[in-house]
């Protein structure tokens, strides 16, 4: 009896233990996904960590986002780098400053519609006409006014008068023995007076055949272009006229 047990037992101790079925493929599959979620992400290092906050923040005060600022700088083409830098005018700052032109568009001498008006009697037409075509003639082209010949056709006398003289920069007064007598020619000389008083060189009287006592006591104050001349001192009422429209520019 005991023999059989014992022989029994070494038996079934001889015999190797079954081995457990091999997982299925599918079964592997799944763990190896089931273990990789349960995975933790690792931490990053505290001082890493505020080194990027702080990074983060910076740009984003600066109005760029972390990816631009951290961007390689853009390299600019040979011809941007060669351009000088231009003002807020839209000038250089090396520009020479630019000079006006005393017969530009800009200049005063154009902010009226004449140069020179030509006050003179009835009987002075011709002398009036002769300098009129000096001053029309010359280089300065001068722009005159001559009452017979741009006053408009039906005006008042005393209104195209008043329109004459202040459209002209300058009155020259064309004194002869018939200016004198003329009561409208003492009338335009005052009325020339009123519209510019303190305007010094823009009334330029033309003393022809007077004398020096002769000369009108409203004008003592002032020079006069005397004309015994040989051109009858239409040279220097031209450059007296130039000079006052040279102090306009």
């Amino acid at each position: 009896m005991v023999s059989l047990e014992a022989c029994t037992m070494a038996s079934s101790s001889s015999v190797p233990a079954s081995s457990t079925p091999s997982k299925k493929p599918r079964d592997k599959i799944a763990d190896w996904f089931r273990q990789a979620l349960l995975k933790k992400p690792k931490k990053m290092p505290i001082s890493q960590e505020s080194h990027l906050s702080d990074g983060s923040q910076t740009a984003t005060q600066d109005g760029l986002s972390p990816s631009s600022s951290s961007s390689p700088p853009s390299h600019s083409s040979p011809e941007s780098r060669s351009s000088p830098l231009s003002c807020s005018s839209g000038m250089s700052p090396t520009s020479p400053p630019t000079h006006v032109d005393s017969s530009s568009s800009s200049s005063g001498r154009w902010s009226k519609d004449y140069d020179v008006c030509v006050c003179h009697s009835e009987e002075d037409l011709e002398a009036a006409q002769e300098l009129v075509s000096y001053l029309e003639g010359s280089q300065a082209s001068l722009r005159c006014f001559l009452q017979l010949r741009d006053a408009a056709p039906g005006g008042a006398i005393v209104s195209e008068l008043c329109q004459a003289l202040s459209r002209s920069h300058c009155r020259v007064l064309l004194i002869t023995p018939g200016f004198l007598r003329d009561p409208w020619c003492k009338y335009q000389m005052l009325q020339a007076l009123t519209e510019a008083p303190a305007s010094e060189g823009c009334t330029i009287p033309l003393l022809s055949g007077l004398t020096r006592a002769a000369y009108p006591p409203e004008l003592r104050f002032m020079y006069y272009v005397d004309g015994r001349g040989k051109d009858g001192g239409f040279y220097q009422v031209k450059e007296a006229v130039i000079h006052y429209l040279e102090t306009l520019s």
